[in-house]
């Protein structure tokens, strides 16, 4: 399970702490970006289908992707990644896995 710690400077918002969680230090990340079509609803529910995080993770990232225009929303191996992206994608919302 991920590390996270509170970022003083930003109420609300999780710095995650760098893992290897058995990708030989090859991490990648999945972003998801803002729309006009998709709920907030939406949007929470499937960030928690798709990185099985808890209902607080994906109300923070949710959060992040209506106010801020995107949210990483996922760390972990590529093949896990393309796994989150393609659930997330299902709802029509741009998503991408990027080295981290």
């Amino acid at each position: 399970m991920p590390n996270y710690s509170p970022i003083s400077s930003a109420p609300g918002l999780l710095d995650r702490v760098d893992e290897d969680n058995g990708t030989g230090g090859e991490t990648f990340v999945v972003t998801v970006y803002d729309n006009d079509f998709n709920t907030y609803h939406q949007v929470y529910k499937i960030l928690m289908e798709a990185t099985n995080c808890p209902p607080e993770e994906a109300e923070m990232e949710t959060w992040e992707v209506d106010n801020l225009g995107k949210s990483v929303v996922h760390h972990g191996s590529k093949s896990v990644c393309e796994e989150a992206a393609v659930i997330i994608r299902r709802i029509g919302i741009q998503v991408t896995v990027t080295e981290e």
